[in-house]
């Protein structure tokens, strides 16, 4: 995994982690990878491992099931859209909104352009 310096590695980890959750490579229910595999594939500490965990827990994305490992909780994908929509509205949106009034972007452009890429989706 490619890091970058804009946000700390933990949570571009727990970032990924809720992408696979949503897209339905780790299911709602199942076991994810343990700290050491994870450490190991991403090129980390376990230690930003256990970290990135510590932050899915409290957010309940995942839950510790001792003996057995971390499982994805059943109710994890509302919870991460939950999370994500919260975000959007409070930290992007008004980012983008103050792009698009410096570029000089009218309304009526955004809303064709929006429009044109959700076709495109």
């Amino acid at each position: 995994m490619n890091f970058n310096n804009d946000k700390s590695i933990f949570l571009q980890i727990a970032d990924n982690i809720s992408e696979k959750v949503v897209s339905g490579v780790y299911k709602p229910g199942e076991k994810i990878p343990s700290v050491r595999e994870l450490a190991a594939d991403m090129g980390v500490n376990p230690t930003t491992i256990m970290r990135t965990f510590k932050e899915l827990q409290h957010m309940e994305i995942i839950e510790n099931k001792r003996g057995i490992g971390y499982h994805v909780k059943t109710d994890a994908v509302s919870k991460i859209q939950n999370h994500k929509k919260d975000e959007f509205f409070q930290v992007v949106l008004p980012d983008f909104l103050r792009q698009a009034k410096i570029a000089g972007v009218s309304n009526d452009e955004l809303k064709k352009h929006i429009n044109l890429k959700q076709n495109e989706s």
